[in-house]
C-alpha cells in the first residue's frame, strides 16, 4: 500500500498536522494497518521535497501540510492508474512451500496442513472482529473483507498444492517433486518478458 498517496488523499479536503493524518489514516482503513507517526512525518517531508505539499498557514505552533496542484494531479494519477498485478507477489508462504518441495526430509503435506490451519484461524478471527463491528465501522469491514478474501485465497492455493502433490505421487510413487519453472520462464508465460 502507498502511504504517500494516501496521506495525499487525506490531505485533499484541508490542510492537515501530521498526527491528524495518523489518526485519519488509522481510521480510515478500519485501524488494520496502524501507521507510525514517525513514517508520516518522513513521509510528508519527501512529499514537500518532490512539491506534492506544501506548509500551510496553521496559526499554531505545529506544521500544518496542504496539497499542491502537483499533488492533486499525483494523487489523481494514483487512483486512475490500475496496480501492478501482472507480476507474482512474493509470498513468504508460496516461497515456504517452493523451498519444503526440494527439501528430501521435509513431509510436505504436513507443512500445508500447518499453515492451512493458520490462515483458517485467522480467518476466524476477521470474520469474528467484522461480526462485532457491524454495519457501523464500514470502513473496517471493507479491510477485514479484503484480509479474509486474501487468506481465503491462499487457504485455496494450499488445497491445490496439495492435491497436485497427490495426484503426483499416485502417478510416480516414492519420486519427490523437481522444479523445473524458473522466474524468467514464468515470467515469459505470462508475457512480462519477451
Amino acid at each position: 500500500m502507498s502511504v504517500r498517496h494516501a496521506l495525499l488523499a487525506l490531505l485533499w479536503s484541508e490542510p492537515k498536522y501530521g498526527l491528524q493524518l495518523q489518526e485519519e489514516f488509522e481510521a480510515g482503513t478500519g485501524e488494520v494497518w496502524p501507521l507510525n507517526v514517525g513514517q508520516v512525518y518522513t513521509t510528508l517531508q519527501r512529499l514537500e521535497r518532490h512539491g506534492l505539499v506544501e506548509p500551510a498557514d496553521s496559526g499554531g505552533s505545529q506544521r500544518m501540510y496542504g496539497l499542491t496542484d502537483s499533488g492533486l494531479e499525483e494523487l489523481t494519477r494514483w487512483l486512475q492508474t490500475p496496480p501492478d498485478e501482472a507480476s507474482p507477489p512474493r509470498s513468504e508462504l508460496v516461497i515456504k512451500i517452493l523451498v519444503a518441495l526440494r527439501m528430501t526430509d521435509v513431509d510436505v503435506t504436513t507443512l500445508i496442513q500447518v499453515h492451512r490451519r493458520q490462515l483458517v484461524e485467522f480467518m476466524q478471527q476477521y470474520t469474528r472482529l467484522k461480526e462485532e463491528a457491524g454495519d457501523a465501522e464500514f470502513e473496517l469491514c471493507l479491510s477485514v473483507d479484503a484480509q479474509i478474501f486474501r487468506l481465503d485465497g491462499l487457504i485455496r492455493w494450499l488445497d491445490t498444492v496439495e492435491a497436485r502433490l497427490k495426484r503426483r505421487s499416485e502417478a510416480r510413487p516414492g519420486e519427490r517433486p523437481t522444479l523445473k519453472s524458473t522466474p524468467e520462464r514464468l515470467q515469459r508465460q505470462i508475457g512480462l518478458r519477451r
